[in-house]
C-alpha cells in the first residue's frame, strides 16, 4: 500500500530542508497549508516560462513525450523515448518521490535526469540535492544536467551524491519525529517563511538570543553550549567572558552584540562614536530593479532622487517600462546627474546600503562606460556617493532585529516615517512591475506606474528623513 503523501520525501522538499529544517517539518504535518504569497506565485510563474523555453529548443533536438504518471513513465522509459517531459519517478520501498522536468536518453540506453532553474548558478545547494534524488531514483551514473536562467546548460556529477544521502537520511528521521527541530530566528528568511507566526512567537516568549541583529543560527548555538541562550543573559554578560566562535571573534564584535541585546531590552539607541556626515548639497538616490528579464540581467526600471528642497514634488527620476529600453534610463540618470553636478558643486549623492554603488558599476561594465565622466566621478576618488548605512553600523547601536533603511524609519522611537502604501516593499515592486510588462488597460498600467513611483520616492524621502533624524549624532 502507498504511503500516505505527507510521509513521502519529495526532491522538492530540498528548498525548504536547506532554508530551515523546521519549515521541512511543519510541510509534512497534517493541517498545514502553506500560504503562497504573491512574490512566490511570480517566481514560480516565471520557473515556468523558463521551462516552456527550455522545452522549446529540445523539441528542436528530440521527439518529446510528456509523461502523465509514474507508470506512464515507467513505460515511456522501457519504449525508450529520446526525451521524456514531466516525468515522475517513484521508489515505494524508501518512499522517495521526483519530478525531473527531462529525461534525456543516452547512448548507453539510460537516462540523464535534467532541470531548468531560474537560478544562475549550479552551486545552490537544493538544486545539487534534487538532482542528486534524481540520479539516485534512476540507479544511474550519467551526470545530471540544469539548464539555468542564464542560458548556460551545466552537468553536474557524483559530488551530488553526498548531499542526496544526507538529504533522503536526514528527512526521514525528521518526518518520523514527533517533535519539531529547533529552529533559530532570521530576519531575513523567516520574513519571507509561510511559518513565520508561528515560529515567532515562540522566539519572543523564549527572548531567544537569534532575535538580535548580529546573532545568526551557528553564533546562537555555541553561545548555547556556553550557558547563553536569552537576550537577557547575554545582555548581562562580561565581553571578557564570550568565547571566540566564528562569526564572533574579537573584543570589537562581541562588546557589540552585548550592547545589541541592552538596546533591545531597553528600547534604547546606544552611541559608539559619533555621527560624522558630509558637507554639501544632498540628493537622496535610490533605485528600483527587476531581476526577472528575459535574460535574467537586472533591468533598473526606476532611477529615483530627491533633490533640494526635499519635498514631496522635487521627486524626480529616470524611468523605463520595458528591458529593451534599459540603455535608456541609465543614460537619463546621467544626464539628470549632470545637470544636479553643474547645479550643485558640492552634491552629495546619499543612498541606504551597497546596492546602488554596485548597480551603476555593473551599468557601467554593461555599457562598456567606465571612462564616462560622470561614471568616473561617481565612482572615482572624489564620489558624491554617501552610503548612509555605514555611520549608523560604525556609530550606532539601535534597537532593532535588522538594519534595513525600513527597519529604521518605521520604528515609532527612532526615524518614525511611514510609507503611504504599508504593503510596499522590494518585493512587492517586483510583482508590481512583472504586472505592468502583462497588463493591456493603459488606465491600470498607469495606475500601478503611479504605485511604484509613489514608492520610490518615500524611499527617497525616507532617507532625507533618516538624514535629518542622525543630526542629533553629531556631537
Amino acid at each position: 500500500m502507498q504511503k500516505p503523501a505527507r510521509s513521502l520525501i519529495k526532491a522538492s522538499d530540498a528548498a525548504s530542508w536547506v532554508s530551515c529544517k523546521r519549515r521541512a517539518w511543519l510541510d509534512k504535518q497534517p493541517g498545514t497549508l502553506a500560504a503562497i504569497d504573491p512574490f512566490t506565485q511570480l517566481l514560480s510563474q516565471a520557473g515556468l516560462q523558463h521551462e516552456v523555453a527550455v522545452l522549446s529548443k529540445l523539441e528542436k533536438q528530440f521527439p518529446v513525450h510528456k509523461a502523465t504518471s509514474i507508470e506512464h513513465t515507467r513505460s515511456l522509459m522501457q519504449q525508450k523515448i529520446p526525451l521524456i517531459y514531466q516525468a515522475q519517478l517513484f521508489d515505494e520501498q524508501s518512499g522517495l518521490i521526483g519530478y525531473p522536468d527531462f529525461l534525456i536518453l543516452h547512448s548507453n540506453g539510460q537516462y540523464q535526469p535534467a532541470d531548468a532553474k531560474l537560478a544562475t548558478s549550479e552551486n545552490k545547494k537544493s538544486i545539487q540535492i534534487q538532482l542528486g534524488v534524481y540520479r539516485r531514483l534512476l540507479a544511474t551514473s550519467l551526470p545530471a544536467l540544469v539548464f539555468l536562467g542564464d542560458g548556460r546548460a551545466v552537468e553536474l556529477h557524483d559530488d551530488l551524491n553526498i548531499c542526496a544521502d544526507e538529504f533522503v537520511s536526514g528527512m526521514k528521521v525528521l518526518i518520523e519525529s514527533q517533535q519539531q527541530p529547533i529552529a533559530r530566528y532570521s530576519h531575513s528568511k523567516c520574513r519571507t517563511c509561510p511559518y513565520q507566526e508561528h515560529c515567532l512567537q515562540e522566539f519572543e516568549s523564549k527572548q531567544d538570543v537569534s532575535l538580535l541583529y548580529g546573532i545568526h543560527g551557528s553564533v546562537a548555538d555555541q553561545l548555547a553550549d556556553v550557558g547563553i541562550v536569552t537576550i537577557p543573559q547575554l545582555a548581562q554578560s562580561q565581553t571578557e567572558s564570550l568565547p571566540d566562535i566564528p562569526h564572533l571573534k574579537g573584543y570589537k564584535k562581541k562588546h557589540r552584540a552585548i550592547l545589541q541585546a541592552q538596546s533591545i531590552l531597553s528600547d534604547q539607541v546606544i552611541q559608539l562614536s559619533p555621527i560624522v556626515l558630509p558637507q554639501g548639497t544632498w540628493i537622496h538616490f535610490d533605485i528600483e530593479d527587476n531581476p526577472l528579464t528575459p535574460s535574467r540581467m537586472r533591468h533598473v526600471y526606476l532611477w529615483g532622487l530627491l533633490p533640494p528642497p526635499h519635498r514631496e514634488e522635487d521627486f524626480t527620476y529616470s524611468w523605463t517600462d520595458y528591458e529593451f529600453r534599459d540603455y535608456e534610463g541609465w543614460i537619463g540618470f546621467l544626464k539628470l546627474l549632470e545637470t544636479y553636478r553643474t547645479n550643485y558643486p558640492d552634491l552629495i549623492l546619499a543612498h541606504y546600503s551597497n546596492h546602488e554603488k554596485a548597480t551603476i558599476r555593473k551599468y557601467a561594465e554593461r555599457y562598456a562606460m567606465q571612462k564616462h565622466a560622470i561614471v568616473q566621478w561617481l565612482l572615482g576618488e572624489k564620489s558624491p556617493l554617501f552610503d548612509l548605512q555605514k555611520p549608523i553600523l560604525e556609530s550606532l547601536v539601535l534597537p532593532l532585529q535588522g538594519y534595513g533603511l525600513k527597519d529604521i524609519c518605521k520604528h515609532p522611537s527612532l526615524v518614525n516615517f511611514q510609507w503611504k502604501n504599508a504593503e510596499s516593499g522590494s518585493q512587492w515592486s517586483i510583482v508590481q512591475f512583472n504586472r505592468l510588462q502583462t497588463e493591456s488597460d493603459e488606465m491600470e498600467k498607469q495606475r500601478i506606474r503611479d504605485a511604484l513611483l509613489g514608492y520610490n520616492r518615500d524611499d527617497v524621502i525616507a532617507t532625507h528623513k533618516l538624514t535629518l533624524w542622525l543630526q542629533q549624532w553629531i556631537r
